[in-house]
């Protein structure tokens, strides 16, 4: 795959990028290496934490220009895309100011084994490679750079070949903040020299988000090479609906669950399970919702769902849906690309799935809602559970016996009860199952790539 900017709602290539030659490819990893055995981990937390402020700063006073070119890169609409920027923005500012707290030394009771003190002290590991997707092309590289870069870490980002301005812009923005030159660096190479980098002895872990493929991939290299990894790969988030919900909440937020970013993001919810009491009214709704949102230009302060962000994304939607149909899935709303240029696909909902049919076991990265109807929160959960992915999962109901079964027994990284999926800097983000494992975000997301260093310091002698 080429490395351009190919504007999604024409087709046409705006930019292209020459990729790294191998001699500039070793130039970025030595002195990557060289920040993280010298200089860089040797900074205080204070310093670190005002490199990130200013970093926020920047990006502030910077909005409209950052979120325009997301949108020309990836399709998403303005309105979400500056709603991405301002969430960059609170995660630098959270591990600026929370950082310094997470990186304390951890004390413990010596004298119950043998010392006069013991302790935790977390220390940075080095070179950490981030493999990022384009969906959400700030954000997703923001959440592990944050807490990276506050950690005492060093930085290498492969960030998809289509949001190659996005990666550089990353660059930029760290050093143009006053962290070294060398401590974030972005690397403009093809998927296929990803385990050339993971196999280089001068880095010390990887964090990929991505498809369940490329995670198996990086899982196995680094495996191979006793590293640390962090994955975040696919989901197919079940949305779960009961009958002592407010059912026009309910509905509002279930559109938005599946048409956010365009429908192309892990934790949309895909799968809305819905009880058998309310299937009917729910359906009504949420078909004349998906209905009214408005399909067209990302830029046009109008439009509820720009085009999807590649060709292949667009066909591989299509490919879901035709093969639904043909096995006798019915279409309540769209199914149909519309004439014209750009990826663009229509919000559609689809009723009778069944186990033949790809998509009941795969995810879909489009604006497409699978609807079944249930007699119980039990059956929801047994098939919310049956599917292999379990990243994000979402409970609409006010009985709390419900809301307790459900946090339970669903089987995801993640539960959310009357509210939409979503991330936080302040709280814990990752699957189980074929989504991942590892957490980023919080304070357990910067520990994912720190040394827990045990210090025994024995009595005076």
């Amino acid at each position: 795959m080429a490395i351009a900017t190919t504007s999604p709602l024409t087709g046409e290539v705006l930019r292209r990028f020459d990729e790294l030659t191998p001699e500039e490819l070793e130039d970025k990893l030595a002195r990557a290496a060289a920040a993280a055995a010298a200089s860089y981990r040797l900074t205080s937390v204070e310093q670190r934490a005002e490199w990130l402020h200013h970093a926020a700063d920047r990006l502030e006073k910077e909005v409209e220009s950052v979120s325009s070119m997301i949108t020309t890169e990836m399709g998403k609409t303005f309105r979400a895309a500056e709603e991405e920027v301002a969430k960059c923005v609170r995660g630098l500012r959270f591990y600026a100011t929370e950082g310094p707290a997470f990186l304390r030394d951890l004390e413990s009771d010596g004298v119950r084994v043998g010392a006069k003190q013991t302790f935790v002290t977390y220390q940075p590991i080095g070179a950490v490679l981030a493999v990022m997707p384009w969906n959400l092309p700030l954000w997703q590289a923001m959440r592990f750079a944050a807490p990276a870069l506050m950690a005492g870490n060093v930085g290498l980002l492969k960030h998809a070949s289509n949001v190659p301005q996005c990666a550089l812009y990353l660059e930029e923005l760290f050093r143009d903040a006053g962290f070294p030159d060398d401590v974030f660096q972005t690397l403009l190479i093809s998927a296929g020299r990803v385990e050339q980098v993971l196999r280089d002895p001068r880095v010390a872990a990887a964090t990929l988000t991505g498809s369940e493929p490329a995670g198996r991939s990086v899982a196995t290299i680094a495996g191979d090479e006793i590293k640390k990894v962090v994955l975040e790969l696919g989901g197919s988030d079940p949305f779960i609906v009961m009958p002592s919900t407010n059912l026009e909440q309910a509905t509002d937020v279930a559109v938005k669950a599946r048409c956010l970013n365009n429908g192309q993001s892990c934790i949309n919810g895909k799968r809305f399970f819905v009880h058998e009491d309310i299937g009917d009214a729910f359906i009504e709704m949420f078909v004349a919702k998906m209905g009214a949102l408005v399909v067209g230009d990302p830029m046009d302060e109008g439009t509820d769902v720009g085009p999807l962000a590649t060709e292949s994304g667009r066909r591989d939607v299509e490919s879901y849906v035709d093969d639904a149909v043909a096995k006798g899935a019915t279409v309540l709303l769209g199914g149909e690309r519309p004439d014209g240029p750009g990826w663009f696909y229509p919000p559609t909902v689809l009723t009778g799935i069944t186990p033949e049919m790809r998509m009941y076991h795969e995810e879909v990265f489009g604006p497409v809602a699978q609807v079944w109807t249930v007699p119980s929160l039990e059956e929801a959960l047994r098939e919310a559970n049956g599917h292999p992915y379990g990243l994000g999962s979402n409970l609409w109901s006010e009985d709390e016996a419900e809301r307790e079964l459900f946090v339970r027994d669903v089987q995801s990284g993640m539960a959310f009860i009357n509210g939409n999926t979503t991330s936080y800097p302040e709280i814990p983000f990752g699957g189980v199952k074929r989504s991942g494992y590892g957490r980023e975000l919080s304070d357990l997301g910067m520990r994912e790539f720190m040394n827990a260093k045990t210090v025994w310091i024995g009595q005076d002698a």
